[in-house]
């Protein structure tokens, strides 16, 4: 295949990251509607937020199966229609069970989305041999701006959630399915090549390092998708239509850490950046929680979003940097930490707000994420060398 086809596979997941970007924001940025729509209280709310990573771990662990005979494009082709249609379900429903099946199905269908979309960013980074994976997840962030601008119109319009998701799915669902004809797989890495090789598969001990990252990015990331709009509300005295904007915030400084992040990743090195990363979201964290204004909580989520920013997409990479071999299995079983990080994080921040404070609460993601501090060695102490250092694209097999 040209280089062409290889930009053309690069520009089409990009495309496939900002639907996702869009379509996830539009349901956690609304989550204190959907809770009215089904009169979902405060107790139960923690039980549906938890359940959706638990699914989407499942199918995370299901994913690695798949894509050995299949391979990430042909599952990401179909998954992330599914998630589309899923959000659908979610404005369309009246009664709770209604809601339990159509988050339920988001769960799934997104578990497979996010491990098959990082395992083709994974792929092709080493087919290109420089860092682009944080390219891939700013296209995610300014989907996420999109979508919680468009949740911000809908709460400022009072539009029913069906109302306000069904133009939207309507405009992405052929997008998504017309960007996924360009899937392409990067090239396998050559046998011996990479940081630690070890026979016949992923070795688990070297890969906990990274899962212990990802698990404490996620619990700071799912406290601000799942909480932030309620501590506006609650604890801020925020109207309801000003509580879609930190969320908004967060991912516009996500955008702008990510745009930026694999320059930095090139010039001082992953380690470096992850570092600088977790203690930026630590600050931020520490304005949220002695915050005595809306406008001071806002402040403190967007520190927060260019600190995390850059935390993910390295922890993707540095799985596939690991085990080129085996990349697509190091990614799936990454990636069910992600969940792991909002199941442990929403219900913890959501028991500690009701047991002790929501302030308080906002510390403990804090704190966890400067323990990426500890673990940044496992990013490489010096700037990245990707697929032998190799600058410009190379053949590849369509997937």
């Amino acid at each position: 295949m040209t280089d062409e086809r290889l930009r053309g596979g690069r520009r089409s997941l990009a495309v496939s990251f900002f639907v996702q970007g869009v379509t996830f924001a539009l349901l956690v940025t609304r989550i204190p509607a959907i809770q009215d729509q089904y009169g979902i209280s405060d107790g139960l709310l923690p039980v549906f937020l938890a359940a959706v990573p638990i699914l989407a771990g499942v199918a995370s662990v299901v994913t690695e199966k798949v894509v050995a005979r299949s391979g990430p494009a042909a599952l990401l082709r179909w998954a992330q229609p599914v998630v589309l249609l899923a959000l659908v379900g979610v404005g369309a429903g009246s009664q709770l069970w209604h809601a339990a099946v159509a988050l339920g199905l988001f769960g799934l269908a997104v578990g497979a989305l996010d491990a098959s979309m990082n395992m083709l960013g994974v792929s092709l980074q080493r087919a290109y041999g420089r860092s682009i994976m944080l390219g891939f997840h700013a296209s995610y962030s300014l989907g996420g701006i999109a979508g919680a601008s468009l949740a911000w119109v809908g709460a400022h319009w009072h539009l029913s959630l069906f109302a306000s998701y069904l133009p939207v799915v309507a405009l992405l669902l052929p997008v998504a399915f017309v960007g996924s004809r360009w899937y392409v797989n990067g090239e396998p890495a050559p046998q011996g090549t990479g940081d630690s090789q070890v026979r016949g598969g992923v070795a688990f001990k070297l890969l906990m390092p990274l899962c212990l990252v990802m698990t404490f990015a996620y619990i700071g990331d799912s406290t601000v998708s799942n909480w932030s709009a309620k501590y506006l509300q609650d604890v801020l005295h925020s109207s309801e239509e000003m509580a879609t904007v930190p969320y908004n915030a967060y991912m516009v400084t996500t955008l702008l850490g990510r745009s930026v992040g694999d320059f930095g990743v090139r010039r001082f090195g992953a380690a470096a950046v992850v570092r600088a990363g977790a203690v930026l979201a630590a600050v931020g964290f520490a304005v949220v929680a002695v915050a005595q204004g809306a406008w001071v909580g806002m402040a403190g989520f967007t520190v927060l979003g260019l600190g995390l920013s850059v935390v993910v997409p390295q922890t993707f990479a540095a799985a596939g940097r690991l085990f080129p071999e085996h990349s697509d299995a190091a990614v799936a079983r990454l990636n069910v930490f992600n969940y792991v990080g909002f199941l442990i994080g929403s219900p913890l921040v959501g028991a500690l707000g009701d047991a002790w404070s929501y302030r308080g609460a906002m510390l403990v993601p804090m704190v966890l994420v400067l323990v990426t501090v500890v673990y940044a060695t496992s990013f490489g102490a010096r700037p990245a060398r990707y697929g032998g250092g190799h600058e410009q694209p190379r053949t590849v097999d369509v997937g």
